[in-house]
């Protein structure tokens, strides 16, 4: 992770549902790892399996889980269960619920008009996640967004974009947006939930090529 610090854009690579995968992940170059916890997801995984892979991982990485909707003690005690170094908040949650959490944690906004983005200046904390709005997805639905309507966002958080992100143009929003990070899931992916190591590495190379 510090190598990290000297990067101008970090890499999440989201969705990882194997060891396997997050060890390609981070031989790639990935800063972050995302685990997802919603069951509804196609890329859930259990707590238990987290921490499997939280273990694994060690100190190369942050482990971020990505949940949806769960109340403040549910929110602690999924955090102890799977070892997972921060929470993406990634339902309707409100500012509220964010301030009672750690620092670390950050709500994910998805953004389809202004108003959104002044929605989402509403969440307290160093970080934000933005995605693509599309209908009641929570994310992962491969769809980019207009990132003019960001403005200066990304100068006033540590702004992780996400939203349709792959290989082919990964360098044009980190050249537009200037994000603290980006994310990826299935832009990297062949097949829903199993990572591709060529098209990972093609991410993580692109993504610090036009930082």
């Amino acid at each position: 992770m510090s190598d990290s610090e000297s990067r101008s854009v970090r890499v999440k690579i989201c969705g990882i549902t194997t060891p396997e995968d997050a060890l390609m992940a981070l031989d790639a170059g990935a800063d972050l790892l995302g685990l997802n916890f919603v069951p509804s997801s196609k890329r859930f995984v259990s707590p238990q399996l987290a921490r499997q892979i939280r273990d694994l991982v060690g100190v190369r990485a942050e482990v971020v889980g990505v949940v949806a909707d769960l109340s403040l003690d549910r929110l602690e005690e999924l955090r102890a269960s799977s070892g997972v170094d921060s929470l993406q908040l990634h339902g309707s949650e409100p500012p509220e619920l964010l301030a009672r959490l750690p620092s670390s944690d950050f709500k994910a906004v998805r953004i389809a008009t202004a108003r959104d983005v002044a929605e989402a200046r509403r969440y307290r904390g160093p970080r934000l996640l933005v995605d693509a709005k599309v209908g009641d997805a929570l994310g992962g639905t491969g769809h980019t967004f207009d990132w003019s309507l960001l403005g200066t966002l990304a100068q006033e958080r540590q702004l992780i974009l996400a939203g349709g992100l792959r290989p082919d143009n990964v360098g044009a929003a980190v050249k537009s947006v200037r994000p603290w990070a980006v994310d990826v899931a299935s832009g990297v992916e062949v097949v829903p939930a199993v990572k591709d190591c060529a098209l990972v590495a093609a991410f993580v190379k692109q993504a610090h090529a036009a930082a």
